[in-house]
């Protein structure tokens, strides 16, 4: 049977004119504004128009895009070596999107997609929407290959490690002991945790196992916390939020790990490292640091090598 693997993520703007129709994609998506299509379609117009120029404000920082596409792009050729199949992304909200992989795997006679979500732990409006979004083009396509999609792997150990060692590799000639380690997940508004999302629970148990390895490593920090970021709006979100934590300093040496993304975004790129560290500056933070996502790394392309090879 004939494979190929898709990696799946929410994307990001290519180009600054790409940017309003990233939001626009994203507040249509009923899984991140999980209301009747006429309101969602109200709240979303209101939320682009407040928000659009400051979006592409931010984009225009980091260079006019966001550089998840050219590293998706290099972790794709890193796999295709290891895995010797055909590897495809799907954007969930900006070119490339599935359809693209879709038709390529439907011409090539591809009879079965496992479907690689570059989120570790599972929500409705990340893993459940791309999985859809798949799903729904697919038919469209008139294709109808098996699926696979593989399981959450927040708590598997070899992540974990990973995620682990990209600390401790980034703090390398530092004193752990002298700084607060800040374990930062995307947020998300607490109706959607309500309604039996299993993100938070899954967050805290790979913020459970880090702390585990770090004292099996003997590597100590000042306190390690779970802080949530990217929040939207006036509705209660999760806690703590990070820009609160930063903005109430207890201690001023911090370095931020992003333990929900697996690539670098602007999330990570922009808001940690640019727009929070304007907080700590004002505040006279002695030290602020932001650990880069795993990205294109051996250890990352090993952990994905090792969770797809089972469906080879």
């Amino acid at each position: 049977m004939k494979k190929a693997l898709i990696l799946l993520n929410m994307g990001g703007p290519n180009s600054i004119d790409e940017v309003e129709l990233f939001l626009k994609n994203m507040f249509a998506d009923k899984h991140i504004l999980p209301m009747n299509p006429y309101l969602r379609r109200f709240v979303a117009n209101i939320i682009i128009t407040k928000r659009l120029e400051d979006v592409k404000e931010n984009y225009q920082r980091l260079g006019g895009k966001s550089p998840l596409t050219g590293l998706t792009h290099q972790l794709i050729e890193k796999l295709e070596e290891k895995l010797s199949l055909p590897v495809y992304p799907a954007m969930r909200y900006v070119p490339p999107f599935a359809d693209e992989a879709l038709r390529k795997c439907q011409e090539e006679g591809v009879e079965e997609l496992i479907l690689f979500p570059l989120y570790p732990q599972y929500s409705t409006t990340t893993t459940r929407s791309s999985v859809e979004d798949i799903q729904l083009r697919a038919e469209a396509l008139n294709y109808h290959p098996k699926i696979e999609v593989i399981a959450p792997y927040y708590d598997y150990y070899p992540f974990v490690l990973a995620s682990v060692e990209q600390i401790i590799e980034a703090m390398r000639g530092e004193d752990t002991q002298t700084y607060d380690l800040l374990l930062s997940a995307h947020g998300l508004p607490m109706s959607i945790i309500q309604n039996g999302d299993p993100y938070e629970k899954q967050v805290e148990a790979m913020v459970s196992a880090m702390k585990m390895l770090f004292h099996q490593k003997g590597v100590v920090f000042h306190e390690i916390k779970l802080v949530y970021q990217s929040k939207v709006g006036n509705s209660a979100w999760l806690e703590p939020n990070l820009v609160d934590v930063l903005r109430n300093p207890t201690h001023r040496r911090v370095v931020i790990y992003p333990l929900a993304f697996t690539l670098d975004n602007s999330e990570t790129l922009f808001e940690l490292d640019i727009e929070h560290r304007e907080i700590a500056d004002k505040l006279h933070y002695e030290a602020y640091k932001v650990v880069p996502c795993l990205n294109d790394s051996d250890a990352f392309v090993s952990v994905v090598t090792s969770l797809v090879e089972p469906y080879l």
